[in-house]
């Protein structure tokens, strides 16, 4: 059966959404967690997550479109299934809604309580299309705090990640409703804001609903609110420019805008009718300024030149990524007793059976596919190396698992080849490709990435000859692969031009002792000179 998709409401105070981009078409597969869009928010650009499987059947809100929370946004369902009901489905709807309203309009509210004048109740927000609930990882606010718009109140945790909470009320901080690691259904009392020293104990007692006041008064007092609603959207949507020209421009370029002092008249928009975006406010320059700036000092005497220019600094916010990688190698670097054992290898024989394996029609085997499979070897001689610490035991794997470092755009990941030992040259070359290829596209499975006994890190390709790597628990050692390089070696008491690359293991010493890390390292050293050792 079809399901709908609406314009998820993404902060406190999300109206509407803009669509950034869809990563998926009309005809698509869509699977349980794949990113169907970018949404952009009042607060930031969001990656918006498919709850549902099945075939992408229709798209409400295109690229570059504006659309309020709750519209239709897509329609997933079976191939081929008719969905034209419920695109017919908001009208009918909306009659109903109309109905119900008119059978209860003359209904008096039953337990609330009137808000007073100033104060604001914000509510548990629903950050994902499936949220029912959210957790309050911390608090950056205190009860009688001055928070200003703008200001972050909490980290709530949903089912999908853990996000920011953004302010945008002016006030006091006078209750909070949810306390840290406590979990609350969407929707229930999290906090109120207003002036300070306002007594909002019968908000709190009644769970923070409100109240409409008398019919006869509440006409003007909706007006005046309609008022004040219809002037901030005016002025959060559009600015104009000192001709008095409109300029158009999303929340989240106005914000980066304000936030970094620069003037929107003077950046110009590369989104739908001139529409100034995100981008746009990050890679301008302020070219004019600079130029007036070398124009004065140019006119200066020369003996008294001094050097000006713009002093900037900028944060960006961690990603949920570089927040795991720094907390899981900060645990390794400060916990593990660790040291490091160097080596240099003679890579003319490997150099030259790479040659002749290359050569055979649809095969490709890297240097590193050598490194991985005479690891997974070495660890078959040593298996002190292939083990994991406990507090109470030293594990001892009899499979052998290597994972590959592999860069991304956000950080590093470690693709795992399963059971190396029993793979070829080629079957290694080919998993690593793969596995890599899905992690710099952010396809890769858990899975693919969890069960390493041993790791192997290359910088070998930018150059770098020499490094440590630090061990990515919980394996006990870490291989770090430098660059080959062309230099004198002295070959059967006679200098000549060699080939070499210099490797260096870090081993856990609690684990491994340097004994046996010399030992792994002789090993290892004697497979990647013999590469035929290797397919014996």
């Amino acid at each position: 059966m079809a399901t709908v998709i609406n314009m998820p409401r993404l902060s406190d105070t999300m109206e509407e959404g803009v669509v950034a981009s869809w990563l998926k078409k009309v005809g698509d597969a869509i699977e349980e967690g794949d990113i169907l869009a970018e949404i952009e928010t009042d607060k930031a650009t969001m990656e918006f997550e498919s709850f549902h499987e099945g075939t992408l059947l229709h798209i409400g809100v295109q690229e570059g479109e504006t659309a309020p929370v709750d519209t239709l946004l897509a329609i997933i369902g079976e191939k081929g299934e008719d969905f034209s009901a419920l695109l017919n489905a908001p009208a009918a709807i909306e009659e109903k809604t109309a109905v119900v309203t008119e059978e209860t309009k003359d209904e008096a509210p039953k337990n609330v309580t009137e808000i007073p004048e100033g104060v604001q109740v914000i509510t548990m927000p629903r950050l994902s299309d499936t949220m029912e609930e959210g957790t309050v990882a911390s608090w950056l606010k205190k009860v009688g705090d001055a928070v200003s718009e703008g200001d972050i109140l909490a980290e709530i945790e949903t089912d999908k990640a853990t996000m920011e909470f953004e302010c945008f009320y002016e006030g006091t901080l006078l209750y909070v409703g949810i306390n840290e690691g406590e979990t609350a259904p969407v929707d229930s009392l999290l906090a109120v804001i207003g002036p300070e020293g306002t007594d909002v104990s019968a908000i709190v007692a009644n769970g923070g609903s409100a109240a409409s006041a008398p019919a006869e008064k509440a006409t003007p007092t909706e007006k005046k609110e309609e008022t004040k609603v219809a002037e901030t959207k005016s002025t959060t949507n559009t600015t104009t420019n000192n001709s008095g020209g409109r300029i158009f421009a999303s929340p989240l370029a106005k914000k980066i805008a304000k936030d970094k002092g620069i003037s929107l008249a003077d950046i110009n928009g590369s989104g739908e009718n001139g529409r100034i975006v995100k981008k746009d406010v990050e890679n301008y320059t302020p070219a004019a300024k600079t130029v007036e700036a070398s124009k004065a000092t140019s006119s200066a005497p020369a003996m008294s030149f001094v050097a000006s220019g713009e002093e900037k600094s900028e944060e960006v916010k961690n990603s949920q990524m570089r927040k795991a990688i720094a907390k899981s190698l900060g645990n390794s670097k400060f916990s593990a007793p660790d040291f490091s054992l160097n080596i240099e290898v003679d890579m003319d024989n490997a150099m030259a059976s790479r040659k002749t394996i290359n050569a055979i029609p649809d095969t490709k085997v890297s240097f590193n596919d050598m490194v991985v499979k005479a690891c997974a070897m070495a660890l078959q001689k040593h298996p002190q190396v292939n083990t994991s610490w406990t507090d109470n035991n030293t594990v001892f794997h009899s499979h052998i698992h290597v994972g590959v470092a592999v860069a991304v755009d956000d950080g590093l990941l470690v693709p795992v080849i399963k059971h190396t030992n029993q793979l070829s040259l080629t079957q290694i070359g080919a998993g690593v490709r793969d596995l890599a290829g899905k992690a710099r596209n952010k396809k890769i499975a858990p899975a693919e990435m969890q069960g390493s006994t041993f790791t192997v890190s290359n910088l070998g390709m930018f150059g770098i000859q020499n490094f440590n790597s630090i061990i990515n628990q919980p394996n006990s050692a870490i291989l770090s692969v430098g660059a080959i390089v062309q230099k004198p070696v002295v070959k059967d008491g006679q200098i000549v031009v060699g080939n070499t690359m210099n490797l260096t293991l870090t081993c856990d010493h609690r684990t491994v002792d340097g004994a046996v890390g010399a030992q792994f390292l002789q090993t290892l050293k004697t497979f990647i000179e013999n590469p035929v050792t290797m397919l014996a």
